[in-house]
Order: C-alpha cells, then sequence, then structure tokens
C-alpha cells in the first residue's frame, strides 16, 4: 500500500480539518483566546469557527 492510497477517500479531509484546526488555534492566541480551545472547537465546526474567529473581536489583555 503506497501514501497515495492511504490518503485516498477521508484520509485527505482529516489532514486538512487538522490544518484548519491549528491554523485556527493561531488565529485564536493572535486575538488573546485560547489556542487549545479553538483546537478544539475547530475540528467538529471547521470553516465556521474560522469564520466566529475573524468576526470576533480580540479580547483585551488580562494583567493578573
Amino acid at each position: 500500500m503506497n501514501g497515495s492510497e492511504i490518503l485516498s477517500g477521508g484520509g485527505q479531509y482529516v489532514i486538512g480539518l487538522g490544518t484548519l484546526a491549528l491554523l485556527n488555534a493561531g488565529l485564536a492566541q493572535s486575538k488573546n483566546r485560547s489556542g487549545l480551545l479553538w483546537f478544539f472547537i475547530s475540528l467538529p465546526l471547521g470553516p465556521l469557527a474560522t469564520f466566529l474567529l475573524v468576526v470576533l473581536d480580540k479580547q483585551p489583555n488580562r494583567n493578573y
């Protein structure tokens, strides 16, 4: 079995969704939000989570 056979079907979709979740985590951190939380939110929601991150305002810095 070669690499293209492994990635055929839903494998490419899973890789794309994982990549999008990582990008969303970075975007969330740039807006002072939890990257880990948004990573897990992005796995089931995908592009909808990206849209939400883009339209949500940046959270103010919290200095404790």
